[in-house]
């Protein structure tokens, strides 16, 4: 998946949670909930439907890394690449 491609699914994922978002408005860098009324259960949604469409866990700890579309896309994108790395233990 492409960066780009990534950042859309995202943001289809975010208007999902929160419809009053313009996802031509979001800004990349600025935290959800300063750029919008996004409370701690519309987090927990977000990170639950992020979960649902990448199939990654996202334990309560790491809720602050969905905080804005550039972190979220990064920690997405991380996630991702570490279940498609196979453990040390398999490569050898």
């Amino acid at each position: 998946m492409t960066d780009a491609a990534l950042r859309a699914r995202i943001l289809e994922l975010l208007v999902d949670v929160a419809p009053d978002v313009d996802p031509a408005a979001v800004r990349p860098v600025e935290d959800f909930r300063q750029q919008f009324d996004f409370d701690s259960m519309d987090l927990f949604s977000f990170a639950t439907a992020i979960h649902a469409a990448f199939g990654i866990d996202i334990p309560e700890r790491d809720y602050r890394q969905l905080a804005s579309l550039e972190k979220c896309a990064t920690y997405v994108e991380s996630r991702l690449r570490a279940q498609a790395t196979p453990p040390a233990a398999a490569r050898t």
